[in-house]
């Protein structure tokens, strides 16, 4: 049996938590937050306001890491140092630089396994998709988009003002909102060549972070991307995703993945699972990979989500911003992270 614990007790936790609770070789032991309100919030287990108490004295297998973005690398460390395996949730880090140190912590830890929450990686949409296109049977791909238009109320950052600032936050939309989108772009479509991107801030709300992005990708294989993802738009529409082989056009929207018959109409060929209540959008593919990640755990397997396989989301992300401030196109292999200030944007 697992002895699990949780850090961080916010929107995300609850998803984790229900994981959890359904898994016969997981036991929840502790939980820890900094907010003591949020005590009664998780019954029969310990709770602590300081995460370091907590691991000192807590006897754990794995973490699971729901915290603000600025305190993945620092707490994944860590746990990572106690001989503690790691579930983080997106992003991998602030931005490439932080996220290179994770892989080195990864690379000097072998014995403990860090895995990193992109579950739509395990969408039944996305498996599909995946399979199709691993057996070419509709030419080569030449083109991918990926469309995110959600809405944010100045109160999603008031509530919560890390979420607005870009030395707590990483970014704005991309790395919040979007991230599963540019992960899900590169995985598709394999390793970039370059970004040409530009960010802006659409809404008054007095934020550092962009609302606002979008980018042509260029992958070394040739396939040419579009990427555009907002939080000014007027509700959370379905995210797009289209992939354009030669002889054919896959796109995943609704929950639905389809192509297009002889006369243009629509094929349904694979639906998701649905998560049901508030927190719908977040897919219902968490539960897949946590318990994934606890037969890693158990049977000493590694085929789960990396370190490494989180990497390129967060370089897609630099390269859009230093492509936004330097107003060119910027090869992957040169993404900075220094002056990522979106102020002379």
């Amino acid at each position: 049996m697992l002895k699990l614990a949780v850090i961080g007790l916010g929107d995300i936790s609850s998803i984790h938590l229900s994981a959890i609770q359904a898994n016969p070789t997981a036991e929840l032991v502790a939980v820890s937050d900094i907010d003591e309100t949020r005590r009664e919030s998780v019954q029969g287990v310990n709770f602590y306001t300081d995460y370091q108490e907590m691991l000192e004295k807590e006897t754990l297998d794995c973490v699971h890491i729901c915290l603000p973005h600025y305190l993945h690398y620092p707490v994944t460390k860590a746990c990572v140092e106690k001989g503690i395996h790691v579930l983080q949730e997106k992003p991998l880090a602030l931005h490439t630089e932080e996220g290179l140190e994770l892989l080195k912590l990864e690379e000097d830890n072998k014995q403990v396994k860090i895995a990193i929450c992109f579950q739509n990686r395990l969408n039944e949409t996305v498996e599909k998709l995946r399979q199709i296109i691993a057996e070419n049977k509709y030419g080569k791909i030449v083109g991918i988009k990926g469309i995110v238009t959600w809405a944010r109320t100045k109160s999603y950052y008031d509530n919560k003002p890390w979420r607005g600032k870009l030395d707590l936050a990483g970014g704005g939309v991309m790395i919040n909102q979007a991230i599963h989108t540019l992960d899900l772009m590169q995985l598709l479509g394999g390793e970039i060549a370059t970004i040409r991107g530009t960010v802006d801030q659409l809404l008054d709300y007095g934020i550092e972070t962009e609302d606002t992005a979008a980018a042509r990708i260029v992958f070394k294989n040739g396939i040419n991307g579009f990427f555009f993802a907002t939080n000014a738009n007027g509700n959370n529409s379905s995210v797009e995703l289209q992939i354009v082989c030669e002889n054919q056009k896959l796109t995943i929207k609704d929950n639905r993945l389809t192509m297009l018959d002889d006369n243009g109409g629509k094929i349904v060929i694979e639906e998701d699972t649905k998560l049901y209540g508030s927190k719908f959008y977040y897919g219902a593919s968490h539960k897949k990979l946590i318990d994934g990640f606890y037969a890693c755990i158990l049977e000493n397997r590694r085929d789960f989500i990396h370190v490494k396989d989180a990497l390129p989301s967060l370089q897609m992300i630099d390269a859009i911003i230093q492509s936004s401030m330097l107003k060119r196109e910027i090869r992957i292999d040169e993404v900075l992270v220094s002056n990522r200030s979106l102020g002379d944007m």
